[in-house]
């Protein structure tokens, strides 16, 4: 782990780069911290449960691979937030017809019913936003954003969903 130090940038031009850089990753994280905190509040289940309650209902019957790429997650994190939803029986597990092995997961009435007072998952709003970019100016988000994970030591982190506490 680094060790601390107070070192900031110190030329107003050093500063004047960084600012925005800051504020807007503080907006962004803020954004997604309310939204999620209020659909928390408002219904009962976290913004990456709700992000995964409208996949469903945009793709029923999905497996949890064909999930987690939906989701552009990991399977594993993905499952764990499924199995969540599944305890509190707002989705179902089922067989596939055709395939015995393959575990497909549907919104029950309860999840319906919740999604039909829900506000749109936060994800859904910001993959939109992502998408609107020129492709060009998605690389290079990209490109930047993992440039600086690099930077702070966040590469070898997972990447879970969105606020989604380990419970």
């Amino acid at each position: 782990m680094p060790r601390a130090t107070t070192v900031l940038p110190t030329s107003a031009t050093d500063i004047g780069e960084v600012a925005p850089v800051f504020n807007s990753l503080r907006r962004l994280v803020h954004s997604l911290h309310n939204a999620s905190r209020d659909t928390e509040r408002r219904l009962g289940v976290t913004g990456a449960q709700l992000f995964v309650l409208t996949q469903l209902r945009a793709t029923p019957s999905l497996s949890i691979n064909a999930l987690a790429e939906r989701t552009m997650t990991h399977q594993s994190t993905v499952s764990v937030v499924v199995r969540r939803l599944v305890r509190r029986k707002l989705v179902k597990k089922t067989r596939a017809p055709d395939d015995a092995r393959r575990v497909e997961l549907t919104l029950t009435p309860a999840g319906i019913a919740l999604l039909k007072r829900a506000p749109e998952a936060v994800q859904v709003r910001l993959a939109r936003a992502i998408e609107g970019l020129a492709a060009a100016d998605r690389r290079i988000l990209a490109r930047g954003l993992q440039q600086l994970v690099r930077a702070v030591g966040a590469d070898a982190a997972t990447a879970p969903m969105f606020f989604e506490e380990a419970r």
